[in-house]
């Protein structure tokens, strides 16, 4: 297949982006499954966190939304899908459709909270009786990815919206009585440099996973990093052409693991191993355990599997637990290293 040149701006593809396997795992992972709940990743400056999820994007298959719908609303699932598009089916209206790129919202730092939710037009509203709603960035972000650079630096009652929305797959707004509900089901990726400061740890919690970047060290990766970029900024079309067999081969991947995930099944020993790991750490609430069973899911059903295994769960139980240690704002988040250590006693290696 040829990369034909287009206007818009073409994208660094995500399987040519060296290392970084932790971010890029969970973020496969949560659109395998956005009710993990999002990824936090924390990382030094310049380690391509924006442009990995960007990629990640861009990679995914087309959506199908009813044509015109400022909700993104799917044609079929109800949990997906707006007031109005709800009223046409049950009266029988005939809905066209239409294919668009799973949509990527980027969060500006200034956002207020009108431009995230969404406004009612009071005054049409009262004078003419028509509820009129702009829609806002979470309407946007339905059914995609809502990306928030430097979360750590956004309001707290802003980030608690987000949250709050990503958990529940709804953005409710409400002025002077009038109250408008939409479907605003997105996977949430927010990314930070520790050293600008950590969220608080009870919004750090309500994130799924936790992923954690750091500067390659090594020359030799430091080099191909760099060619990998140099390349595709002489050239982007050339080397999107080069990765194309291998966004595809990914791409198809992703499909088969969300048409997989609701047949994956996990034994209840291990489930209770899991729980057991969340209690010796001390992790406050059942969420740790509740991510955990999703993520380790996702992971074998992305890893073409029917039964999660031990190993599934080793490979997820980090980045979902890992950040829920902390009880102190002060403190630093784990590496991973207490938990790991918890694992392998709890599971016998």
């Amino acid at each position: 297949m040829n990369i034909i040149p287009n206007k818009t701006r073409p994208v660094f593809p995500f399987t040519a982006i060296v290392g970084q396997q932790e971010m890029k795992l969970a973020l496969i992972l949560n659109v395998i499954d956005p009710k993990i709940g999002g990824v936090m990743i924390m990382g030094d400056r310049g380690t391509g966190k924006s442009t990995t999820i960007r990629a990640l994007a861009d990679l995914l298959p087309q959506i199908e939304i009813v044509e015109d719908d400022m909700f993104n609303s799917h044609i079929s699932d109800y949990e997906l899908m707006g007031d109005s598009v709800k009223k046409q089916l049950e009266e029988g209206v005939n809905i066209s459709t239409q294919l668009i790129n799973v949509p990527m919202v980027d969060l500006p730092l200034g956002a207020t909270e009108d431009r995230v939710c969404g406004t009612i037009d009071i005054e049409k509203a009262l004078t003419e009786g028509v509820k009129t709603f702009e829609p806002g960035l979470l309407a946007k972000a339905n059914r995609g990815i809502l990306y928030v650079d430097e979360v750590n630096l956004l309001d707290d009652h802003l980030v608690d919206i987000l949250l709050d929305s990503a958990a529940s797959g709804w953005n409710t707004v409400e002025r002077e009585g009038i109250s408008v509900r939409h479907p605003a089901r997105f996977v949430l990726v927010g990314s930070g440099n520790p050293e600008e400061g950590e969220l608080r740890p009870q919004l750090l919690d309500r994130f799924g996973m936790h992923a954690e970047i750091r500067t390659v060290k090594e020359p030799s990766l430091r080099v191909q990093i760099v060619e990998q970029r140099s390349k595709f900024d002489s050239d982007p079309y050339f080397c999107l052409q080069e990765f194309q067999d291998k966004q595809n081969e990914l791409k198809h991947a992703i499909i088969k693991a969300q048409d997989k995930l609701p047949s994956v099944t996990i034994d209840y020993d291990l489930r209770v191993k899991i729980s057991e790991v969340c209690g010796i750490l001390d992790v406050d609430g059942l969420r740790g355990d509740i991510v955990t069973n999703r993520a380790a899911k996702a992971f074998a059903a992305y890893q073409d599997k029917d039964q999660v295994s031990i190993d599934d769960i080793r490979e997820v139980i980090t980045l979902c637990l890992r950040h829920r240690l902390r009880k102190d704002p002060l403190e630093t988040i784990d590496s991973g290293v207490k938990v790991k250590q918890v694992v392998d006693s709890v599971f016998d290696f």
